[in-house]
């Protein structure tokens, strides 16, 4: 079985998400360029179902009162390190799909960086609140993307069904907060991991590839049939 490439599960609710995408871009753009984005966020009852019906769960567990408040300070922090100015937004009974599930459109036309970065800067920079389907419609009316499908991209069946397939990825990739972060089997959660990630997908980039293995000489006959556990292979068919 092929092992999967490096990725990365964004957010956008999570302002630890939005300060990893900032370095991720600023920092790395090379390692931005050669990952897979998957866009991860709190499922509404819906898209709970949905997933839960394909075999997976949202593994997230919310926050204390007290870790919020931390968050609060310590992101303001790290944004001042960075030259950002935050400004915190209010939601008000979010439905985070409006959001997420527009980036697939962005995606599709090529513009899914972009995208990301005008849902970040919305978000953190000017306070405006995301899940409002007319700011979605506004910011891809600005690259180019149709308006109305992009502000009602919750609504859609088939991009419903990407939701899901990402979700689902999350799940079995063990995704428990955002940012989180995968190469090879290595696993990296959180923003001060982003450079070690990087270092991780370049070095895998570097390495040579593995010699074909030699072909092996064919079992005889007679010695397969006289073998009591005729198990020659691996167990789920992977090496």
């Amino acid at each position: 079985m092929a092992q999967r490439g490096p990725r990365w599960y964004f957010n956008f609710r999570s302002p630890y998400s939005w300060l990893a995408h900032h370095d991720l871009t600023a920092r790395h753009p090379d390692v931005a360029g050669r990952v897979e984005w998957i866009p991860y966020w709190d499922p509404d009852p819906r898209s709970e179902r949905l997933l839960a019906e394909a075999g997976g769960s949202f593994l997230y567990t919310p926050m204390s009162r007290e870790k919020h408040f931390y968050v609060l300070t310590d992101v303001r922090r790290l944004a001042t390190d960075r030259g950002l100015a935050v400004s915190w937004p209010l939601d008000r009974e979010p439905v985070w799909e409006t959001a997420h599930l527009a980036w697939f459109l962005a995606a599709d036309h090529g513009v899914g960086p972009a995208y990301t970065d005008l849902v970040y800067r919305a978000r953190f920079q000017d306070g405006e609140d995301i899940n409002d389907p007319s700011l979605i419609a506004e910011i891809a009316g600005r690259l180019g993307l149709d308006p109305a499908v992009a502000g009602s991209a919750a609504e859609d069946p088939v991009l419903r069904e990407r939701a899901t397939a990402a979700l689902m990825s999350a799940y079995r990739d063990g995704v428990f907060g955002p940012p989180f972060l995968i190469a090879g089997r290595e696993k990296f959660w959180g923003l001060d991991r982003l450079d070690r990630f990087a270092d991780a997908v370049r070095s895998a980039a570097a390495a040579p590839a593995p010699a074909p293995a030699p072909s092996a000489a064919p079992v005889p006959a007679a010695a397969l049939s006289a073998t009591p556990s005729g198990d020659l292979g691996h167990a789920g068919g992977c090496g």
